[in-house]
C-alpha cells in the first residue's frame, strides 16, 4: 500500500485530497464588473426595491392598515388628539363669554380641564374593566339613568337652560345632564341584552329582537323629550338603529322602526315653534325675520372668515358676542375661523379614523357583547359628530348637541371618555393585538411570530 494511500482517522483518503487539489487548482474565471447602465443624464440607475409610485404607496398603506394594533392606536391617538385640541379651542372660544358673564377668562377652560382629568381616570378604568363586570354594570347603570331622568322633571330639582329642562344642579357651578349618561347606559344594556339573546339563538325571532330593547329605548326618549332635548333624542334613536343593524335585523323590520321614529320626530317638530324655526334655518344665508336664523348664519360667517388656514388661534371675530354658544354647540365654527379649512379637515379626519377603528373592532371580534358594544359606541360618537357638524355647516337643523370630546361640557365628556376606554379595551383584546402587545414586554425578544425567546444575562439562548 502506498504511503499516500494511508488512511488517517478524521482525514479523507488520498484520492479525495487529490480530487480536492485538482478542483482547487483549476483557474476560476475572473468576473469583470459591468459598467453601470446610464440614462440620458449620465447617472446610474438605482437598484429596484419593489413597486414604487402610487402602487407602492398603496401597498405600504394597506400593510399598515392590516396590522393588528392599527385599531388600538387609532382609538387611543385619535381620541387623545381630539380631546387636547378641544381643550385648546374651548380656552380660545370661551374667553369672551366668560368676561361677558363677569368671570375669569379661563373659567370654562379650568372646568373642562377638570372634567378631562376625571374622564381620563374613567377611561383608564374602562380600559381595565373585564367584560363580565361591564355586563354586570349594565342594568344598574340603566336604572340610575332612568331615575335621574325622572328626577330632572321634579320642580325645584331640574334646571332649565335655553328652554330645555335637562340638568340637575350639584351645587355651585357644577351641573349634571343625565341624558348624556343615558347614552352609555343604552349601549351597555342593549349590548348585554342582545348578546344573551344571541347565545340562546332568539334573535331570529322579531319579537325577541325588538322586545324589550325598543320599548325601553322609547321610555328613555320620552323622558328626554319631556325636557325638550330633541338633539339627544335623535342621537339615542340612531344608537338604537345601530344596535339593530349590528344585530342583523331584517331590512323590513329595520325600516319599520326607522319609519316609526321618523314619524314621532316629525310630530314633535310640528308641535314646537322653536323646532320648526330650526328646521327652516337649514341652508339659510340671512338671519331672517326676528333674527331666527342668527346662529346658523353666523356659524357660516365664521367658517367663511377662516379661509384656508384661519385667522390665527384666538383671533376669531364671531366669538365677540356675534355667535351664541361659541364654546359648546358651535365650537366647530370657531375652529374653522381660527384654524381655517386645514383645521376643520383635521378634526373631520380624526373623527373618521375613530369611526373606522370602532367598525373594525366590532367586525373582528368573536364576542357578541363586544361586537354590539363597540358598534353602539361607534354609532353614538359618529352620529353625534355628524349632527353637530352638520348643523354648523347648515346641512342639518341646530340640535343643540355638543361635538364629542371637543365641545365644552363635563356631563358630555365623562361618559364619552368612558366609552372610548371601552373601545380601547376591545381593540387591545383582539387575538392579533394581544400577541403584538405581548411582543413588547420588557425582557422578551421575538425572533418569529411563532416562538418567543427570553433574553439571558450572558446572551446565550
Amino acid at each position: 500500500m502506498h504511503a499516500d494511500d494511508s488512511v488517517v482517522p478524521g482525514r479523507p483518503p488520498a484520492a479525495a485530497w487529490t480530487a480536492l487539489r485538482g478542483s482547487a487548482a483549476r483557474p476560476r474565471p475572473v468576473r469583470t464588473p459591468r459598467p453601470p447602465v446610464r440614462g440620458g443624464t449620465g447617472r446610474a440607475r438605482p437598484p429596484r426595491r419593489g413597486p414604487g409610485g402610487l402602487r407602492g404607496l398603496h401597498l405600504r398603506a394597506k400593510r399598515a392598515w392590516d396590522r393588528p394594533l392599527t385599531a388600538y392606536y387609532l382609538v387611543l391617538g385619535g381620541s387623545l388628539l381630539i380631546t387636547v385640541l378641544g381643550l385648546v379651542m374651548v380656552y380660545s372660544a370661551s374667553q369672551i363669554k366668560a368676561l361677558q358673564n363677569g368671570l375669569a377668562p379661563s373659567y370654562f377652560f379650568r372646568k373642562q380641564l377638570l372634567a378631562a382629568a376625571i374622564g381620563t381616570v374613567l377611561l383608564l378604568a374602562a380600559a381595565r374593566t373585564p367584560v363580565r363586570l361591564l355586563r354586570a354594570l349594565a342594568y344598574p347603570l340603566l336604572a340610575v339613568s332612568v331615575f335621574l331622568l325622572c328626577l330632572v322633571q321634579v320642580p325645584g330639582i331640574g334646571e332649565t337652560i335655553n328652554g330645555n329642562t335637562n340638568w340637575i344642579s350639584l351645587g355651585g357651578p357644577f351641573q349634571l345632564q343625565p341624558s348624556e349618561f343615558a347614552k352609555l347606559a343604552l349601549v351597555l344594556w342593549g349590548a348585554d341584552l342582545l348578546a344573551r339573546k344571541q347565545s340562546k339563538k332568539l334573535l331570529t325571532q322579531w319579537k325577541h329582537l325588538l322586545v324589550p330593547l325598543v320599548p325601553v329605548t322609547f321610555l328613555l326618549l320620552g323622558l328626554i323629550m319631556l325636557g325638550g332635548d330633541m338633539g339627544t333624542t335623535v342621537v339615542l334613536t340612531v344608537v338604537l338603529l345601530g344596535l339593530l343593524w349590528v344585530a342583523g335585523a331584517p331590512t323590513r323590520l329595520f325600516a319599520g322602526v326607522f319609519a316609526v321614529t321618523a314619524a314621532l320626530a316629525m310630530l314633535f317638530i310640528k308641535t314646537s315653534a322653536n323646532r320648526m324655526s330650526r328646521l327652516e334655518c337649514i341652508g339659510a344665508t340671512d338671519p331672517g325675520v326676528n333674527d331666527q336664523c342668527w346662529q346658523a348664519v353666523h356659524g357660516i360667517y365664521a367658517l367663511a372668515n377662516g379661509g384656508w388656514f384661519g385667522a390665527g388661534l384666538g383671533a376669531s371675530v364671531e366669538k365677540w358676542g356675534e355667535l351664541p354658544e361659541p364654546h359648546t354647540d358651535f365650537i366647530f365654527a370657531i375652529t374653522g375661523e381660527e384654524l381655517g379649512l386645514a383645521g376643520t379637515l383635521s378634526v373631520l379626519a380624526l373623527f373618521a379614523a375613530l369611526g373606522y377603528a370602532g367598525i373594525r373592532v366590532a367586525g373582528r371580534t368573536e364576542d357578541p357583547f363586544v361586537r354590539y358594544a363597540a358598534g353602539g359606541v361607534t354609532t353614538w360618537i359618529t352620529a353625534q359628530a355628524v349632527v353637530n357638524i352638520g348643523a354648523v355647516l347648515g346641512l342639518l337643523p341646530i340640535a343643540g348637541v355638543p361635538l364629542p370630546l371637543f365641545s365644552y361640557g363635563g356631563s358630555a365628556l365623562l361618559p364619552t371618555m368612558f366609552a372610548i376606554g371601552l373601545l380601547i379595551a376591545f381593540a387591545r383584546d383582539e387575538p392579533g393585538a394581544r400577541a403584538a402587545l405581548a411582543m413588547r414586554q420588557p425582557g422578551v425578544r421575538w425572533k418569529t411570530m411563532r416562538r418567543r425567546v427570553k433574553k439571558r444575562p450572558s446572551g446565550e439562548r
